[in-house]
């Protein structure tokens, strides 16, 4: 196995990734030239959601890698199982999934419908373990095989709960997936890694549903978390497992400094994300 710090000619299944955090870490990876597959929802565009998975396929091309776009609702078995087809026939291997499709709402048991509850729940877990059971029978051939859930550090304080109850057990439910795959593909060397941001990123999400345009100033950039994930998709499967990474930790291992350059505004101090802190 190299030990080069690239992920040129490696095969990235990365769910949401038209937009966002999915999107930076795709382009990140793409500037190595790696495969990268598209596994998201949007195919039109949307004046609230820039972004399709053919437009995120262009910019992948454009900066060097190559693309498949693929329409994937990651709580559907079919397509899920079908993408992972098309995705081997193409690159013919995945090396790496990262689970970074999620959906959100800050809502008290009683504010929760229980379709949201069960959106929450279909696509942050289910979708995640879903993905997972489709991808490792290739992830197994792979000589650095990651798995990366973008998930919080596991934690019972009462605080995080309390709030948003739903949300928090979808969240914390993805992590330990993490404890249990780090553990049970141990011995075949697939890594399962969790990955989050110290503070807000400045996404959709954050623009829509967490306060608008005073928010997105308070955040940092995804470019932020494509960095750290790419520092820890590159490191050797066997030597890092079972982690629950902060992004400027990991950058600050690799001997960045100076995050300044991440700043949507750098004359404001970036909010802490929730379950930091």
């Amino acid at each position: 196995m190299s030990t080069a710090k690239t992920l040129k000619g490696r095969t990235l299944f990365i769910t949401g990734a038209s937009r966002g955090i999915g999107y930076a870490i795709a382009m990140r990876a793409a500037r190595d030239g790696a495969n990268v597959v598209i596994a998201a929802k949007t195919t039109e565009p949307n004046a609230k959601l820039p972004g399709t998975i053919y437009t995120a396929a262009a910019d992948i091309e454009a900066a060097g890698g190559r693309a498949l776009p693929l329409a994937v609702d990651v709580r559907d078995e079919a397509q899920v199982r079908a993408a992972v087809g098309e995705a081997v026939a193409k690159f013919g291997a995945i090396d790496v999934l990262v689970n970074n499709a999620s959906a959100i709402s800050l809502t008290s048991t009683a504010g929760t419908p229980m379709k949201r509850y069960d959106l929450m729940h279909g696509i942050n877990v289910r979708g995640s373990f879903l993905c997972m059971q489709a991808c490792v029978e290739h992830l197994l051939k792979s000589d650095n095989p990651h798995v990366l859930e973008l998930s919080p550090p596991i934690s019972l304080d009462p605080k995080w709960y309390g709030p948003h109850v739903a949300y928090t057990l979808s969240k914390m439910n993805m992590s330990l997936l993490v404890l249990g795959w780090a553990e049970e593909f141990r011995a075949e060397g697939i890594a399962a890694n969790a990955l989050w941001p110290r503070t807000l990123i400045a996404t959709a999400a954050v623009q829509n549903l967490l306060g608008g345009d005073e928010m997105v100033r308070r955040s940092r950039t995804p470019e932020i978390m494509g960095d750290a994930a790419h520092a820890i998709l590159t490191r050797p499967s066997r030597a890092c497992t079972g982690n629950f990474f902060i992004d400027d930790e990991v950058l600050a291992a690799e001997g960045v400094t100076d995050f300044s350059k991440y700043a949507s505004d750098p004359t404001v101090e970036p909010l802490t994300d929730l379950f930091l802190g």
